[in-house]
This record gives C-alpha cells, sequence and structure tokens, in this order.
C-alpha cells in the first residue's frame, strides 16, 4: 500500500486528542453525499483510505471549472480533504483482496453504488462481513435497496424533486427552484455519519459489526419537518414562499435602497413588537390585524407590503446600524466574498 498519497487539500495531521483518532474508514464513495460523509469522520480524526478507480478516480474529479491548478476540480477538493487516496481495480482478483485486506484493518466501509453493484462484484456485505465481522458496512444510494425505484442511479437534485424540496423552494409565482448547493446530498451524508457514529458505539459494546442503509430520498423526506407536518396533521398542502416562511410573518428577506438585501425574523409577538419599535412604526403593533402571529399570517399581504416599503427607504448599511442590538434575528443577505470577511471575524 505504498502508493498511498494524501491529497493536496489534505489539512494538518489527525492527533490522539481527536474523537475519532484511531479509527480507520475504507472509502469506495464518489461525486457527494458519500465523500461528504468520510470527510465528516475524517474532520473528527478517522484515517480515510479513497479507493478511486484506475486512470480515472472520483467523476467529481472533472467538475469544473473552476480547477485548483490544472489538475483537481475545486468541487472535488471541498469533499475529499484528510483523506489518503489509492487506485485499485476493483473488478480483478488482486484488488478484490487488496480490499479485503484493508478491511480486517478498518473499522467502517462506506460504498454508495448502485443497489446490488457491489454483491455482482463479490464486494458485498455478505462478502466483507465474512472476511471482517467487526466492519460497519455503510451504504450510501438514491433510494435504498428495495423497492420500485432501487435500480436508478441518485442524483441530489432528482431526490429533491421527488421529495418536494422543489416544490416549496422558489418564488410564489415562479417556477420551482433548486437549492444553490446539494443539501439532500449533504443531508444524506451528516445522516450516514451520525448512523456510523451510532454503529461504532454499539460495536464498542457487542465488538460485532452491522450493515447501514442510507439514501438520499428517504433523507429529504424526513427533511420536510414542519412542511411535511402540516400536511400529515393538517391535510394542509405546502406552497411556495420564497424567502417568506409558511407559518412564521414577517420571516424573510427585503430588498434596501441602495439594492442590497436584510432578512428578518420575528419568532414571537415580543419580536414582532420590537421590529415595528426599530423601524419606527409602533402604531402597527397595536392594529388588530397584526397582534399575534397568527393574525399576521391571516394578513401576511398588507404587512409585508408595508414592510417592503419601509426597507426600501434606506440602504442596507443604514438599516443594519439602525437594527444592532435588536431583540429579533436579523442579518444581511452576504455574497460568497462578504462571507469570507465574516467567516475571519468568528
Amino acid at each position: 500500500m505504498r502508493n498511498f498519497h494524501k491529497d493536496t487539500n489534505a489539512t494538518a495531521e489527525n492527533t490522539p486528542n481527536d474523537p475519532l483518532h484511531g479509527i480507520r474508514i475504507l472509502d469506495l464513495t464518489r461525486i457527494v453525499a458519500g465523500p461528504y460523509c468520510t470527510m465528516v469522520l475524517g474532520d473528527l480524526g478517522a484515517e480515510v483510505i479513497k479507493i478511486e478507480r484506475l486512470g480515472i478516480g472520483d467523476e467529481c474529479r472533472l467538475w469544473g471549472p473552476p480547477f485548483l491548478g490544472s489538475k483537481e476540480s475545486c468541487y472535488f477538493m471541498c469533499l475529499n480533504r484528510n483523506k489518503k487516496s489509492v487506485c485499485v481495480d476493483m473488478k480483478s482478483s488482486d484488488g478484490k483482496q487488496i480490499l479485503f485486506d484493508l478491511a480486517k484493518n478498518c473499522d467502517v466501509l462506506v460504498e454508495n453504488y448502485v443497489p446490488g453493484k457491489l454483491d455482482e462484484m463479490g464486494l458485498g456485505y455478505s462478502a466483507f462481513k465474512d472476511q471482517a465481522p467487526h466492519l460497519i458496512y455503510c451504504s450510501v444510494t438514491g433510494f435504498g435497496p428495495e423497492g420500485p425505484y432501487k435500480d436508478r442511479p441518485g442524483y441530489d437534485v432528482i431526490a429533491a424533486s421527488m421529495g418536494g424540496l422543489l416544490h416549496i423552494t422558489g418564488p410564489s409565482d415562479g417556477e420551482p427552484c433548486k437549492v444553490g448547493v446539494a443539501m439532500t446530498d449533504i443531508m444524506t451524508g451528516m445522516y450516514a455519519h451520525g448512523a456510523i457514529m451510532a454503529a461504532l458505539l454499539k460495536r464498542a459494546r457487542t465488538g460485532v459489526g452491522q450493515k447501514i442503509d442510507c439514501n438520499l430520498l428517504s433523507t429529504q423526506i424526513s427533511s420536510l419537518i414542519n412542511i411535511g407536518a402540516n400536511f400529515l396533521m393538517a391535510g394542509q398542502e405546502a406552497e411556495r414562499y420564497g424567502t417568506a416562511h409558511a407559518s412564521i410573518v414577517p420571516y424573510e428577506t427585503f430588498k434596501t435602497a441602495d439594492g442590497g438585501y436584510l432578512t428578518i425574523g420575528t419568532g414571537s409577538d415580543a419580536q414582532f413588537h420590537s421590529l415595528c419599535s426599530k423601524l419606527n412604526l409602533k402604531d402597527l403593533a397595536q392594529d388588530d390585524r397584526y397582534k399575534t402571529n397568527t393574525d399576521r399570517v391571516k394578513n401576511r399581504v398588507p404587512l409585508i407590503a408595508l414592510l417592503k416599503e419601509t426597507f426600501l427607504s434606506k440602504s442596507r448599511k443604514e438599516w443594519l446600524h439602525i437594527l444592532e442590538g435588536a431583540q429579533f434575528p436579523y442579518g444581511p443577505v452576504n455574497s460568497i466574498s462578504e462571507v469570507s470577511k465574516v467567516t475571519s471575524k468568528i
């Protein structure tokens, strides 16, 4: 295994103080959800050995521009820090034996092939269980190992479409929109990470590994939270509200005089009163149409129209000065370059 190399975006070496120091991950994942999961485990101190295809590697390496230098896509780099990489011909007998030998010295295997693909290659859970019964084997798929969609390849935007996220994302009078980053992939990676952590705790008690199945569609549906509950409990079909909230008003983004945007949230009547005070609209808090959140949800159209007009009277910078110290949450809609300045302060 002398062909291992640390990827160029690796951070400092893991230390004994890291929570997962001594845990070794065999990473057979590519694209986003699986690599995100193993990257988080690596961030926590695990040693991650990423297995890639000969001559090609992870498809995500080609997802650019932009590229770092002339070789690696920035997309790939953001998902694969803290990993060691080696190319293995998984279809050859020698390649399979390499993986089995590695598994005997690893704690967790993570893969995101279409269900049944690794079984056909002799690399499914049952094969690894025979070789390494202590191994925690986590499969990340699009639609799970059973059911009518199991053979479909899984991509974030497809699961987000089928799981309802696109239906509730976008302007009220516009088309469905996807989120700016692959949130369904990321959430699935985090679900898988949490399941692996739980499995490691159980193995500490029993000494035995297990099989974990995570999939994009189930993750997306479980993440509908209040929107899903509104339908299941109250029969309320969801709508698109742009940056607004179905059950809290005001809770959205407002344009300012200089073209910038501010996001305001008032999760309680007291916070709404504070907003009215900051905007010099104290009479608004006493208006029967807006006294409670229930009232404000029912009368959101005239209230939001008035607030939009108010926020257009000053620049974003002026409003941020006025809102300083407010009892309600607020913040500017930052560009990515502005975000980099924010992170330098925290």
